[in-house]
C-alpha cells in the first residue's frame, strides 16, 4: 500500500458490485417498514445515528436522582427556614435513601462495577457524564452523612451539628446539580430530539424532581405543610408552560414526543405532572383543611406517576428519534 494519502483506490467491479448489494439490501428493508422513507440520490437512506443502548436502569435512575437531589435541597432550606424538625429530617433521608439506590441502577446499566469506577479516574469538567458520575458520588456520601449524623443527634449527646450541616449543605449543592444534569446530558448529544431541547431539558428535569420530591414527603404526612405546598404549585406550573412549549413548537425532530407510544408516554406523564397537580393544588388552596390534605396527596401520586412516565418517555423519544434519518442534525448548536 503507497504511503502517499493522496494514492486513493480506484473503484474495481468487486467494490461496485458491495456497493449495489448494499443499496438492495437498503431497499429491502425500507419496503419492510425498518427504514423511514427519505431519497438521497434516489436511494433511501441509513440511520446516521447510534441508537441508545440504555435500559430501564437508566430512565428510574434519572428519576430516583432528579427526586433525591431535589429532597436535599428542600432540607436545607426548610432548616435555613425554621420549619417543623421532623420535614428536615425526613427530606434527608430521602435524599440519602435516593442517593444510595441511583449507584447501583447506573452500575446495573453498564453491566460491571469497575466501568463505573474508570469514570472516576478522570474528572472532565466539559464531560456531563463524567460531572454526574463525580456529582452523585459526593452527593450520595454527604448526603448519607448529613442523615447518619441527624439519626446520632437525635439518639446521642455526640457533638454532631456541625458535620449534619455541613453535609447537608454539601448534600444541598450537589443534590441541584444532580437533579439538572440528566438534562444537560441529553441534550448534548446530536440525537435531534434531545438536541432541540437542550436549553429546557436541565430546567424541565429540576421542576420535575421538585415536584417528586414534594410529593414524596406529603406521602410521608407532610400534606398540611404550606411551604410544600407552595413549592409543589410552582413546580406543576413549570411543566404546565413546559408541556405548553413543546405542544406549540412544530420541529419535526419533536415528532417521538407528539405521535407513537413515545408520544403517549411523554404527553400522559406531562398532563400527570402538570396540569393534573396544578388543578389539584389550585383546589386544595380553596378547600377545607381536611380536604385540602387529600387533594394534596391525590396530587403527589400524580405528579409521581408523571414524574416517572416523563423520564422513560424522554428515553424512548431518542432511540427512535436517532432511528429517523429524516430528521437533519442541529450540528451547529
Amino acid at each position: 500500500m503507497s504511503d502517499d494519502p493522496n494514492d486513493l483506490r480506484v473503484p474495481d467491479t468487486t467494490s461496485e458490485r458491495r456497493l449495489e448489494e448494499i443499496r438492495r439490501e437498503a431497499e429491502l428493508r425500507y419496503e419492510r417498514g425498518e427504514l423511514a422513507p427519505v431519497a438521497v440520490a434516489d436511494h433511501p437512506a441509513l440511520p446516521v445515528l447510534k441508537e441508545p443502548q440504555w435500559t430501564w436502569e437508566v430512565p428510574l435512575y434519572f428519576f430516583v436522582g432528579g427526586a433525591a437531589g431535589a429532597a436535599a435541597v428542600i432540607a436545607a432550606s426548610a432548616q435555613l427556614s425554621g420549619a417543623e424538625p421532623r420535614l428536615v429530617r425526613e427530606a434527608r433521608w430521602v435524599a440519602a435513601v435516593g442517593g444510595a439506590v441511583s449507584a447501583p441502577l447506573l452500575i446495573a446499566d453498564l453491566g460491571r462495577p469497575e466501568r463505573f469506577l474508570n469514570m472516576l479516574r478522570v474528572f472532565k469538567l466539559h464531560s456531563a457524564m463524567s460531572v454526574g458520575a463525580w456529582t452523585l458520588v459526593a452527593f450520595s456520601s454527604a448526603a448519607g452523612a448529613a442523615a447518619f449524623a441527624d439519626l446520632m443527634a437525635e439518639k446521642t449527646d455526640l457533638p454532631v451539628a456541625i458535620l449534619r450541616d455541613a453535609a447537608g449543605a454539601l448534600a444541598a449543592a450537589t443534590g441541584l446539580v444532580l437533579s439538572s444534569y440528566t438534562g444537560v446530558l441529553l441534550g448534548c448529544t446530536a440525537i435531534p430530539v434531545w438536541n432541540r431541547n437542550a436549553r429546557t431539558l436541565p430546567l424541565h428535569f429540576t421542576a420535575s424532581g421538585l415536584n417528586s420530591a414534594v410529593a414524596l414527603l406529603e406521602l410521608m404526612g407532610h400534606a398540611r405543610n404550606r411551604a410544600l405546598g407552595a413549592i409543589g404549585l410552582a413546580a406543576a406550573a413549570a411543566e404546565v408552560l413546559e408541556g405548553v412549549r413543546l405542544e406549540m413548537d412544530n420541529d419535526p425532530a419533536l415528532d417521538p414526543l407528539k405521535h407513537g407510544n413515545t408520544g403517549w408516554m411523554t404527553r400522559a406523564g406531562g398532563a400527570l405532572s402538570g396540569p393534573v397537580p396544578l388543578a389539584l393544588r389550585v383546589a386544595a388552596a380553596f378547600a377545607g383543611s381536611r380536604s385540602a390534605s387529600n387533594l394534596r396527596r391525590v396530587a403527589a401520586v400524580a405528579s409521581l406517576a408523571g414524574s416517572l412516565l416523563t423520564r422513560f418517555g424522554w428515553v424512548e423519544a431518542g432511540k427512535v428519534s436517532a432511528r429517523n434519518p429524516r430528521i437533519p442534525l442541529a450540528l451547529d448548536e
